[in-house]
């Protein structure tokens, strides 16, 4: 009854397949749309991480607050919060 489709991902654009016995699956849970994103852009959106599109968590270039030294952070500095490096936050998180 159920025949692997291709689709295409509206996040990344890249094409993936959606087989007979997924189709199935969300037959049997009563889902009506086919899916709009691949596997790897759906665990993306499920962890609530920024990813690109092969799915690596996007890390941001930052300044520590506290010693002043370049690192990378996984999310947007904001200039009206400190970001700390991983070792810094680690000092401050003990005390």
């Amino acid at each position: 009854m159920f025949e692997d489709k291709t689709l295409v991902c509206k996040d990344c654009g890249k094409e993936f397949v959606w087989t007979a016995g997924e189709q199935e699956f969300y037959a049997s849970r009563g889902f009506e749309n086919q899916p709009q994103r691949c596997k790897p852009c759906r665990d993306a959106r499920k962890n609530g991480g920024a990813r690109s599109n092969s799915g690596e968590r996007q890390m941001f270039d930052a300044v520590c607050a506290a010693c002043g030294k370049a690192c990378k952070v996984p999310f947007q500095p904001r200039e009206d919060r400190p970001v700390y490096c991983s070792d810094c936050f680690a000092r401050m998180k003990q005390n």
